[in-house]
Parts: C-alpha cells; structure tokens; sequence
C-alpha cells in the first residue's frame, strides 16, 4: 500500500514539475513591470525545474541590472576557478544617486558624535547572501525569484521597501561549489523524476559540491578571511557593516525549516543580549510568514551562535544581526522524506519566503534596528576606554611573513595597527620596532579584537555545533604581549606590504637561510626545481659573526649545475617571491660546525603524491592541497582511492594520506609497505594513524577513553556522549627544537590546534617525543575533564623507520583551514627533511 500511494505521489509530483510556474512562487496578481525579464525568459525553464548553473545565474543579474535602474552589480573578484563574485547593490533610483552619502551616513552612526545624528529617514542596510555551500542550491534559486521581484515589483509597499532599505545581494556566496553541484544534479537528473533516495541523484562522488575549489568549506573563513571569495564579502561587510545579514543554507532531508535564534545555552558571551532579543522579534516575521505558507518550522535548536567564523554569527560581534536560515534538502529534484515528497521548487519556495520575511523585519524594526547598531557601538567606546587594557602587541621574530599575513587578517576587518614605539621585554620575549606591531584597545573594532583574541576554557554549554576555540595569535604562532599602557603605540599604518626578499650580495663560498621564514618552502622548491644544490644545517654553527640556528639552508657556489652568474640570478628570482633576505658567505670556516661538515647534509627533492577519494576527510585533503600549491608553489599530484591499485608509487618520494576511514585502503597495504620498505616516506594524518597502526606500518600505544554512562537518563545520552568529543581547542606542547620536523620553530613551547580524541603514548626513548603535550596542556577552548587527563603528556608526532623508508604520524591538523599558519612547517618538514629523522 505505502508503494502504491509513493507511485501516485511520484506522478502527481511529475506532473506538478512539469507545470511549475512563476505563480508557484510569486503571486499573480502582483504588479510586474513586464519589462524586467524573468527568470525563464534568460535560463530557458522555469525556476526549480532544473538547478540553475552559475554562469546562468550570472548572466540573468547582469540583465537585471542592464533591465532595472534599482539594480546595481559589480564583479569584486574571481574565484579560484576564475568565476566572477558579485554583488547587487539594490535600492531605490533615488537612493542610489546619492548611495556614497548613505554609506558615509550609515557608518557615521559607529563614531562618537552619533547621538546627533537623525535616524528618521536614513535606510537600513541588509546583507542577503545564498548558498554559501554549493550542494544547498535551494538559496541561490531563490534569490533569482527574489532579485527579479526587487527589479520589477510596482506594489506600493515594494517601492516603500527600496525607499527604505540598501540591499546588498550576494547571489551565491559559494560560485565554484554551485557550479559543481548543479552539474552533478543536472545530468543526473531523471524525465521521469525519481524520488528512491538510493538514486545516483542523491548520492554525490567525492568530493560533493558543498566545498570551494580546494574543498574548504566557506562558511567557516568569515573571520580567518583567507580564501577570495571570503575577502570579497568581508571587503563589503566592513565597507557597509549591514544592520541585517542572512545565510541561507540547508540541512538533512527530514528536518523543516529552521531559523534562529539557536540554542541560548550557546551563544558567544561576546555577543549582546539585545541582539539575541532582536534576532528572536526578527524570528517573529519568519513565523507569520511560514504559519501563512504552511511549511513546518522551528527555531532555538541545533544551531548555535558561537563560533565567530560562521555567516550567521560573524555580524553579531559587528553590531549586526546574523541569521541563519537551515531548509530541509532535496539535494536534487525530489526525495522521500519523513514529512512527504519534498521537491527542488518547494524548498526554494521557502527560502524565498525567508527572504521577504526578513525584509519585513527590516522595514517594520527600521529605527529599532539603527538605534542598536548606534548604541552597540557607543557601548564598545565605553568599554574600551574603561578597560585598563590599551593595547595589544605582537611579533613573530624571524619570521616576518607571518607577521605580514597576521596584520594583513586584521586589516582586512579594518581593525587599526601601529607602529611599536619603542622596545619592550616580555616573559622573555624581544618586541622592537623592527618586528613588532601594537593593536589599539580604544578602536571600533574593540569587540572584534576580543573575539580574535580570546582564550576563553570554561562554558555554560558543554556541546558545540563547530569549533570551540579559534584564538589567533595561537593559530599564527605568534607572541603577544596585553599592555595596560598607549605609550607604547606609534603611528598607524595604513597600508602594509609583505617583507621584501632578496640575496644580500654575491657570494664566492656560500649563500644561506634560516628556516624560520614562513616560504622556506616556496625558495627551496624554486631551487630545486632549477637542480640546484641545498644543503641543510643539523647544529647550530656562528658564521661571520652571525649565529645561525638548527635547520639552516645552505646553497654552495661551486660545482653546481649552473654558472656562479647563473646561481646569483635564480638566488634573487626566489628570495623576492618567497620574501626571503638570503645572506652570502666568502668562508666555509664557522664556530661550531663549518659549512663543509658531515652534519651539513642534501636536502632532497621531494616528488609528493596526495590520497583523495572515497574514505578520505575531503577537507583535510583539500587544506594541504591549497598550502603546498598556492602558498609554496609545489606541484603534488592527487590519486584516487579508485586509482590508486594500478598507479606506480615508485615515482614519488611521499605519500600523504589525510585523514581516513573505511575500507578502501585495506586491499592496497602490501603495495604502500613496498613503497616505504623502498625508501619512500608515508605521512598520515589524524584518523590514518590508527589505520597504519592496525596494518602494521608503525607500532603505536593509543591511550582510549573507557568512560561508562553513570546516571545518564536516555533523554541525555546524546549529550553524555557529545560532552566527550573534542571539536575543537588549542593546547600546549613542549617542542625538542633540535629535531628536524621542528626546524624553523623560534620557541621551545608550541599551540597546537586538535579535534580528534586520538591520544599516543610517548615513545620510551625521549628523542623520539620532539613534540610532546604538557601537563597542563589547555591553552583555550573546551574539552572535557576526562579527555583532558588522557591527552596530559602524549604525543601527536611519531615517526619509525620501515626498511629504507620512514613511516609519520600526526594525530593534529598542522593545516586547519588555511589560517593555522603556525603549525604548517610541520608538514612542510616532513616533506623535505623525513630523511633526516
């Protein structure tokens, strides 16, 4: 019986896909300029009938803009995969014309002096952004309906609406991932629809199109701001700072339709207590309209408001409001779920009406909304100049393009950094002028730089819908030093530019390089690339009256492949991309080991493949992907699960497997042993260590975690067990500096970013612990007591010899979404110095 009425709700929903109109989603009566084209007119189908591409999206706002003077568009950028990032600016004709002073207004209302500003009639500012994630299309398609109903509406309260309101309309947050989807769903796509969520349909191959180009997911870069289409919208945000910001997303198949608030319990106590009041009277208009409509909803569950990353959580640290919108998928046409057939139109049907609810709320909380973006910011000038904590200084040392891309972030977020004036010494730590920057306290961005800075270890809640720490300065591996003093505060800088690199002059004996610069990686890959010849410092050694530290590169003159001209030219070619300053030497002769000693040893080339495919984390993959090919400029070549049984290893030097879990491996372990036991090294990460212990690549002691439910009814069982999990903190290790995968390290202690429980006992002999937690390890973030005194004292670093080859293990992300800058060396270490271990 149930087979038979799914058949005949199959038909009907067949039917109904084939006759869906713009009626479905806009009224009929509604007064349509009928010179604004609609969407059908430019796709060639009405909305919902197929997923619209993103060149077709773009083409169809190009033409509303070209069709309708409320519509203004701009490109702000390109992708990776050179698709354009646009942004509607949509308002009235009036509006527009003098749009710059309305910007200038609008921001005037974060400065002192504002109470003197009239409000009555200055517009609300709203931020609409869709489909952050790519394979949650239902946003981007709804913002074709919603786009074309701004240009071509007439109604009164429309034309009040653009009076009123600046929309800033970001059409797909995530241009890469919808193309990716759409494609997918499109070709998979049946005549006669099939709802079977066994279907192809709805089962996308690796990687899936939620992720960017190199697999990131996007709406976690809000604050790090390290990915291009992250800084285009971080570029508007910070030029408007919008009253008003949406994120419209989706979730499992059999949930309804959610928007916040989240759960109060997990709210960041960063965040006002009058945005969450506002965002709750906000929630009030999405009701109205869902109870009208129809659809099932509901709000204060699931999500939360914590992790400062996220699009719907970012604008409430700015004196913005952050909402999430979260509609059931159908992640294709039509699926079976638990509340019926749930078809592609009807769940762009309810993210319209999320749109125009939201504009609702913007119109009607107008003067409330403005009134609280002014006194949010009023209430942050009070609080900093009240604090006794002025200023925040920090360096990176040696390494000056750390510091650059650290200073850069916070540029991006207009947040105001100075000169250092003067030298200071803290817990043992040098800040000068030459390397150090001051953050102003008394600045707009107070409660911005709170939230960045933040080592916050205690929470009302013990469950997180992300992570639970972030703090930068870590992340960055940077000193810092809080000062309750603005003595210390020079002038500021306006614009800052990455060190400049260069070779100091011509050598006759050597050229060298300390390890402590962030491209290290980038010059020696230029070098080798041209066969030239590195070698490698195991000691620390005095040249020239200059001390040299552990990891030292060292570049000889003589019997290279090229001519001593030759060397000179492609020296400075990569020291000025890479940033590096490399010095010259006319002697081989130094205190401490000379230039020409055994523990100067070749830096070999490394040829490095990567494992992707069907049991490997795609984020994990995609973050080293990215690190090494856009940062370093080092090819990697990229092999499938499905490939990898016919593919010759014995071309390659290392084998990355990011995190894993499954099967797919297990008929491929006498083929990676071969290529260890051949001289090859293997690096796994996270999950793959315990993959590589149960194979039998590397002897490991896992320290688990045997905790038994007391007293737990079964309506808390879920969160007994997610109290447990780890999703997110930095923690404390102590760092043998003299060990290869720590070259270029300045200090002997290290934060380490970990979201896993995956705990290693340390090796017997202590050489063989370079990176080893503390026992007091907990630098910021949540985790629980229990995994706390498993984690005191273990390791996330192993490496053991297997024949002529080496096998690594990290139990860490070294590479956490392209902004833990600090522990990237890790990896890079692995890669070029594995032999050395």
């Amino acid at each position: 019986m149930k087979k038979i009425f799914s058949l005949l709700g199959l038909l009907l929903c067949n039917s109904l896909f084939s006759q869906v109109t713009l009626d479905y989603y806009l009224d009929s009566d509604h007064p349509y300029n009928k010179n604004i084209p609609q969407p059908k007119e430019l796709l060639g189908f009405e909305v919902g009938t197929w997923h619209v591409s993103h060149d077709k999206l773009v083409n169809y706002m190009y033409r509303l803009a070209e069709s309708s003077d409320r519509i203004h568009i701009e490109n702000r950028g390109r992708t990776y995969e050179d698709r354009p990032i646009l942004l509607l600016t949509i308002t009235s004709p009036e509006n527009y014309q003098r749009i710059d002073d309305i910007q200038k207004n609008h921001m005037a209302l974060t400065e002192p002096g504002a109470d003197q500003i009239e409000i009555e009639s200055q517009p609300l500012v709203v931020y609409q952004g869709f489909s952050i994630h790519g394979n949650e299309p239902s946003g981007a398609n709804a913002g074709l309906l919603l786009a074309y109903h701004l240009a071509a509406s007439e109604a009164p309260e429309t034309l009040k609406m653009l009076d009123e309101l600046v929309i800033l309309f970001d059409p797909s947050f995530n241009p890469d991932g919808l193309q990716r989807f759409s494609y997918w769903a499109n070709t998979n796509k049946n005549q006669t629809l099939t709802a079977d969520p066994n279907d192809r349909e709805y089962h996308e191959v690796w990687p899936g199109g939620r992720t960017n180009h190199y697999w990131f997911d996007m709406n976690r870069d809000w604050l790090p701001a390290q990915l291009p289409e992250s800084q285009a919208r971080i570029k508007t945000f910070t030029k408007w700072l919008p009253n008003i910001l949406t994120d419209h997303h989706e979730m499992g198949t059999n949930a309804t339709f959610f928007f916040q608030p989240g759960i109060p319990s997990r709210v960041n106590p960063l965040t006002p207590k009058m945005n969450q009041k506002l965002t709750q009277k906000i929630g009030s208009f999405h009701v109205e309209a869902f109870d009208k409509l129809g659809s099932l909803y509901y709000s204060e569950e699931d999500y939360d408001d914590f992790y400062y990353g996220k699009g719907s959580t970012y604008p409430d640290v700015n004196g913005s409001i952050g909402i999430l919108f979260e509609q059931a998928s159908s992640r294709g046409h039509i699926q079976e779920s638990d509340n019926g057939l749930l078809t592609f139109p009807f769940t762009i049907r309810n993210q319209l009406t999320a749109g125009f609810s939201t504009l609702k709320a913007a119109i009607s909380m107008r003067l409330e909304l403005l009134n609280y973006f002014k006194n949010f910011y009023a209430n942050v000038r009070s609080t900093a100049s009240k604090n006794k904590q002025k200023a925040i200084v920090y360096s990176s040392g040696k390494d000056a393009a750390t510091n650059y891309h650290f200073s850069k972030m916070l540029q991006r977020h207009k947040i105001k950094i100075h000169q250092l004036n003067g030298t200071l010494v803290r817990n043992g730590k040098k800040y000068n002028p030459q390397n150090s920057l001051v953050i102003p306290l008394e600045q707009k961005k107070h409660q911005l730089i709170q939230a960045m800075f933040t080592k916050q270890s205690k929470f009302r809640d013990s469950l997180f819908y992300d992570v639970s720490a972030w703090t930068l300065p870590y992340a960055f591996n940077i000193d810092h030093s809080i000062e309750n003093s603005t003595s210390l505060i020079g002038e500021e800088i306006t614009s800052i530019s990455p060190p400049e690199g260069n070779v100091v002059s011509k050598a006759k004996y050597a050229y060298l390089f300390e390890p402590q610069h962030y491209y290290t990686p980038k010059l020696l890959n230029h070098l080798q690339q041209n066969n030239i010849r590195v070698k490698v410092g195991l000691t620390p050694f005095t040249l020239n009256g200059k001390p040299y530290d552990y990891g030292t590169f060292m570049i000889p003159v003589k019997n290279q492949e090229v001519s001593e001209e030759e060397l000179y030219t492609l020296l400075q070619e990569g020291a000025k991309a890479s940033h590096i300053s490399v010095l010259s030497s006319d002697t081989g002769y130094a205190e401490g080991i000379d230039l020409g000693s055994r523990k100067f040893t070749s830096v070999k080339k490394p040829e490095i493949a990567l494992l992707i495919g069907d049991g490997v984390r795609s984020y994990d993959a995609g973050e080293i992907w990215h690190l090494l090919d856009t940062r370093h400029q080092i090819a990697i070549t990229k092999i499938d699960t499905r490939d990898l049984g016919r593919t010759d290893l014995s071309r390659y030097t290392h084998f990355i497997i990011p995190s894993y879990s499954g099967s797919q491996l297990n008929t491929h372990v006498k083929q990676l042993k071969e290529f260890v036991q051949a001289g090859g090294t293997l690096i796994g990460y996270r999950y793959t260590s315990r993959w590589l212990k149960e194979n039998d690549f590397i002897e490991l002691e896992f320290v688990e975690n045997k905790l038994v439910a007391e007293n737990i009814s079964f309506e808390n069982k879920d969160k007994f067990s997610g109290a447990q999990l780890t999703s997110g903190a930095v923690f404390k290790t102590n760092i043998d500096r003299s060990h290869p995968i720590n070259f270029g390290f300045q200090n002997t202690s290290l934060p380490v970013f970990r979201n896993t429980n995956l705990f290693i006992k340390p090796n017997k002999q202590s050489f063989n612990n370079p990176i080893q937690y503390t026992n007091s390890p907990l630098m910021s973030g949540y985790v629980s007591e229990e995994n706390l005194e498993l984690l005191k004292n273990t390791v996330p670093f192993q490496t053991q010899s297997m024949g002529k080859g080496k096998v690594i293990v990290l139990t860490d992300n070294t590479n956490f979404r392209a902004f833990w800058y600090g522990t990237n060396r890790i990896l890079t270490n692995a890669l070029y110095l594995s032999d050395k271990m």
